[in-house]
C-alpha cells in the first residue's frame, strides 16, 4: 500500500496499476472466512490448502485468499476454485490434499464436494448452477466472493471509492440529496424512512457540526446480515458513510457495533485504518477540502440499543434509553446536534446509486417514487433465511420479492419433515383461514 495519496487523479493511477498487476486467469482458492464458516472450522481448512501447496511447490503458482461470508451457510465450509468458478461444499482438512492433486493439477471435478440439488439430484459445478443463487439479485452482497475483506486494494482495484471521487469532484452535496432521493431507497434496518428526505432534513438543521452514523446493532434473532456484510465488505460501508457526511455536511461518523461481533469489529478497524493510512479517510480527503472520520463504538448487548435514540445515548456514554420521538435525531441527536443514522446495509448502498444513477436503482423493487419517496421500496434487501427449509443462509432479492419465492425457489422447499407446499387457496387473494397454519393442508375451502 503507497503512501498517503494527495488527489483523486493519485487514486485513479493506483487503481489502474492495481489491474495491471492482477491477472484473473490465475488460479485461486478462495475459503469462506465468515463467521459461520469459521464456525465449521474454516479455518482449518484455509490452514491446510497451505500446507499442500507449498508441499507440492504451488505456493507461487496458485494464489489463496479468506473471503467473507458467502450467504449459502447451510453448506459451508465453502471453497471456490477460480477462475472456473467451481464450488465445493462442506469441505473438511482432510479434504483438501485430493482437492490440490485433482482439480488444481488435475482440472479434475471431484463430485462428492459439489452442491447436490434436493429436488433434482442434480450435482451443481459452479453457484450460478445452484438455484439458492440462480434466483437471487446481489448488488451489494455478491461483492464478497471475489475480495479480500481485509484488502483495501481489493476493494479498490474491483472499482471501490470511485463513487466517492465521482461525488466530491462532479457533485453538490444538494444534488446527491437529490440523486439518493429519486433513487426510492428507504432505511434497511426495519422502518423504511426513505434515505433522501432524512439526509436532506439534516442538512437544513442548523447546529454547529454534524454527524453520520452507522447502525450495526442488528439483535433480532437469527438475523447476521449487517455482520456478515461488515464482515465481507467493509469499505463499502466506508464509502457510503463519506459520500453521505459530504451531502450533510458532516465531519465525524461512528458506526455502533453489537459486541457479540467481534470478527465484524476487526475487519471494519482494519478497513478504517487503511483507508485512513491511504488519505480516504481524515484531514482533506484526496486534496478535495473535505474532512471526515469514523469512530467505532461496540455496544454492550443490549437489544434495546438498536433503536435510534438508545444507541446515540449508548454513544455518549450514557445509559441506552429511547426518548421521545417528537424530536428527530436529524435535528437534534448525537450531542444534541444534527445526526444522520441508517443501518449498514443502507449505507452500502449509496456507492451504487451514486456510480449508477437513481434511474437504474429504480428498475428494482416495487411502486413508483418518482412524485412521491414513500410511493413505493426500490433496491434489493438482504434477509436471513434460517429454519426448517433445504437451503438456509443469507439471500439478496429485489423488493416485492414473495416469501414463496424466497423459501421455495431459493430455499429448495421444506425439508422432508414438512409438507412440500400448502394449497393455492392459502396464498394472496384468500379470504378463509389458513389451514396450514395447524399444517393441515387437505383442509377444504368453505
Amino acid at each position: 500500500m503507497p503512501n498517503r495519496l494527495l488527489s483523486c487523479e493519485q487514486l485513479t493511477e493506483y487503481r489502474e496499476a492495481l489491474r495491471a498487476k492482477f491477472d484473473p486467469d490465475r488460479p485461486c482458492v478462495t475459503v469462506c472466512g465468515g463467521t459461520g464458516c469459521r464456525a465449521m472450522v474454516s479455518g482449518e481448512v484455509l490452514e491446510a490448502f497451505q500446507k499442500a501447496l507449498q508441499a507440492k511447490g504451488l505456493t507461487d503458482q496458485v494464489a489463496l485468499q479468506f473471503t467473507g461470508c458467502l450467504g449459502f451457510c447451510e453448506k459451508g465450509p465453502i471453497v471456490v476454485i477460480r477462475p472456473q468458478g467451481w464450488f465445493y461444499v462442506r469441505v473438511k482438512a482432510a479434504d483438501v490434499p485430493e482437492i490440490v492433486e485433482r482439480t488444481l493439477q488435475g482440472g479434475e471435478l471431484i463430485e462428492r464436494l459439489l452442491y447436490k440439488d434436493p429436488q433434482t439430484g442434480v450435482r451443481c459445478r459452479t453457484k450460478d448452477e445452484i438455484p439458492f443463487y440462480k434466483y437471487q439479485t446481489p448488488l451489494i452482497f455478491g461483492a464478497n466472493f471475489d475480495l479480500d475483506p481485509i484488502s483495501i486494494d481489493d476493494y479498490i482495484r474491483s472499482g471501490g471509492y470511485t463513487a466517492l471521487v465521482k461525488a466530491l469532484t462532479t457533485m453538490q452535496p444538494d444534488e446527491i440529496i437529490a440523486e439518493v432521493t429519486k433513487s426510492g431507497l428507504r432505511g434497511r434496518g426495519g422502518a423504511g424512512f426513505p434515505t433522501g428526505l432524512k439526509w436532506a432534513s439534516c442538512r437544513k438543521a442548523s447546529g454547529n457540526g454534524k454527524f453520520v452514523v452507522a447502525n450495526a446493532d442488528e439483535g433480532d434473532p437469527g438475523a447476521y446480515c449487517n455482520r456478515s456484510l461488515l464482515e465481507g465488505n467493509p469499505h463499502s460501508v466506508v464509502e457510503g458513510m463519506i459520500i453521505g457526511s459530504y451531502a450533510i455536511g458532516a465531519h465525524d461518523g461512528y458506526i455502533y457495533v453489537r459486541t457479540e461481533y467481534p470478527l465484524a469489529v476487526e475487519i471494519f478497524e482494519q478497513a478504517v485504518e487503511d483507508a485512513s493510512a491511504l488519505g480516504l479517510l481524515g484531514d482533506n480527503i484526496l486534496g478535495t477540502g473535505h474532512s471526515f472520520d469514523i469512530g467505532i463504538v461496540r455496544g454492550g448487548g443490549a437489544f434495546v440499543c438498536g433503536e435510534s435514540t438508545a444507541l446515540m445515548a449508548s454513544i455518549e456514554g450514557r445509559a441506552g434509553e429511547p426518548r421521545a420521538k417528537h424530536v428527530h435525531t436529524v435535528h437534534r441527536g448525537l450531542w444534541e446536534l444534527p445526526t444522520t443514522l441508517n443501518n449498514v446495509e443502507t449505507w452500502a448502498n449509496i456507492p451504487l446509486i451514486v456510480n449508477n444513477g437513481a434511474q437504474w436503482f429504480t428498475t428494482m423493487g416495487t411502486g413508483d417514487v418518482t412524485t412521491n419517496p414513500w410511493g413505493g421500496s426500490k433496491g434489493t434487501k438482504i434477509f436471513s433465511l434460517v429454519g426448517k427449509v433445504n437451503n438456509t443462509g443469507l439471500v439478496e432479492v429485489p423488493m416485492g420479492t414473495t416469501l414463496r419465492q424466497i423459501i421455495y425457489d431459493i430455499g429448495g422447499g421444506m425439508r422432508a419433515s414438512k409438507p412440500a407446499a400448502p394449497p393455492a387457496a392459502c396464498w394472496p387473494n384468500s379470504t378463509w383461514r389458513c389451514p396450514w397454519i395447524t399444517m393441515n393442508w387437505s383442509a377444504p375451502a368453505p
